[in-house]
């Protein structure tokens, strides 16, 4: 019996005890091919899927950061409104505006602390044991 294929007929056997070892090799090959093809197929799928989703959850995250950056913006106004009742009206946003910097300044630094206490980002532990697998092969190649 013949099966079509892409590029012409094909001879498949009704048990694999009858093919020869061409033709398993040949069965084989076309077999390992089309999973092969089936499973990068699926992957790519499957990161597709979970890139949109991503995307998504990105386009929300950052219309919600959006929305948090207006409302501090809008405490901060409310702050310079309240302390103006106090003092002049430039002097309450001079303070707050003193008072936002120095607080931005502080997160500034801690954050480019913990940045720097994180470099380099190459897993250090990681490489080492590479090294020692690479080490180890060589000596026992030797």
């Amino acid at each position: 019996m013949t099966e079509p294929t892409g590029g012409g007929a094909r001879h498949v056997a009704a048990q694999p005890s009858e093919l020869s070892t061409v033709e398993l090799t040949e069965r084989l090959t076309a077999q390992v091919s089309t999973l092969v093809r089936t499973e990068v197929t699926h992957a790519l799928d499957e990161v597709k899927s979970k890139g949109t989703r991503i995307g998504i959850g990105a386009g929300i995250s950052g219309a919600g950061a959006l929305l948090l950056y207006l409302g501090l913006a809008t405490l901060i106004a409310a702050g310079v409104l309240g302390l103006a009742t106090a003092v002049d009206p430039w002097l309450a946003a001079l303070i707050v505006a003193v008072v936002v910097l120095v607080i931005g300044g502080i997160l500034a630094a801690v954050g480019a602390s913990k940045a720097k206490n994180a470099a380099p980002p190459m897993p250090a532990h990681a490489v080492d044991s590479v090294r020692a697998d690479v080490a180890a092969a060589k000596g026992a190649m030797q």
